[in-house]
């Protein structure tokens, strides 16, 4: 039997109710359904996100894998279709997949060794790896069907006046109003990339075949300039903020302008998410980034 993580049960039940519940009481089933159909041995403890348990396994030949049970939403559903897409390219590899359950038979890679212990060593290699990473990814087209940046920027400008509203501080508020005229300027074109959506340092490990590799990915089609903000907010510095937009831009191919709008895009989703859960002042490493990189700000 496998036994499901007290964090990941609090997790669906915080986010899911009764459908995380649900999810729960069935992955014993689950996990022993495809342990067998697809021949798979456990070879490790449990591991889990909030969405997910992941069992580390040994293939019929041999070969390391892991078995993803996933709790499908919005965000994970297109998760087989890019990493199909990619191929192997830049990230893991999908082995099987189950269409009905979402589950996910993956490459094993290394999940003692992401890339947050190398960011902690040389901030610099960090960014340059996600640079070079979302180089390779970026470059594919999305498929069909994936949740599009345009529809998601369209509705984040419509929360922006009830935002700005329940929010105590002016500078808050005109931060937060300047985000969104990035974005405006920007939302018509919102582009046709495969993006990863998530790729901070802890979905980036360690692999036998490259030295690293992008994992659990949230697809998205559109601009790849709202890639970015995982790498610059990772182990954050206010005086880092320049450099490493400038270094992720180079390294994708970026316009500058462009990239900056939507990374402001990315800044005005996640405080938009915050007053959302009730607060009424917005987060001071977000507005860190938005004084940086803010239309009035000149990049060289």
């Amino acid at each position: 039997m496998v036994e499901v993580p007290d964090g990941l049960v609090e997790a669906q039940v915080r986010y899911n109710g009764d459908a995380g519940r649900e999810f729960i009481a069935a992955l014993p089933g689950r996990a022993a359904r495809f342990l067998e159909q697809w021949g798979l041995r456990r070879t490790g403890p449990v591991m889990h996100g909030v969405t997910a348990l992941v069992l580390p396994v040994e293939r019929a030949d041999g070969s390391g894998a892991v078995l993803k049970l996933v709790s499908v939403d919005e965000e994970s559903v297109g998760e087989p279709v890019a990493l199909r897409a990619w191929a192997g390219e830049g990230c893991v590899r999908l082995l099987q997949h189950d269409v009905d359950t979402g589950t996910l038979l993956l490459e094993r890679l290394d999940e003692g060794r992401d890339l947050a212990a190398l960011a902690r060593a040389d901030a610099r290699q960090a960014v340059v790896v996600v640079g070079e990473l979302l180089a390779r990814l970026t470059a594919v087209p999305a498929p069909a069907g994936l949740r599009g940046l345009g529809e998601m920027a369209a509705g984040m400008l419509e929360q922006v006046p009830r935002a700005l509203g329940q929010l105590v501080e002016a500078r808050d508020r005109r931060l937060l109003a300047e985000c969104a005229a990035a974005v405006a300027e920007v939302a018509g074109e919102p582009g046709d990339r495969l993006l990863h959506w998530d790729l901070h340092y802890g979905n980036v490990l360690a692999g036998g075949r490259e030295p690293w590799l992008a994992i659990d990915p949230k697809p998205l089609a559109g601009d790849p300039g709202f890639e970015l903000l995982p790498a610059i907010m990772g182990n954050f510095r206010a005086e880092g903020v320049r450099w490493r937009f400038d270094l992720l831009t180079e390294a994708v191919g970026l316009d500058r302008e462009r990239a900056r709008a939507w990374t402001l895009g990315r800044v005005l989703q996640n405080c938009l998410w915050d007053v959302e859960d009730g607060e009424e002042r917005l987060d001071e490493e977000q507005l860190a980034v938005v004084e940086v990189l803010h239309p009035r700000s000149r990049l060289r």
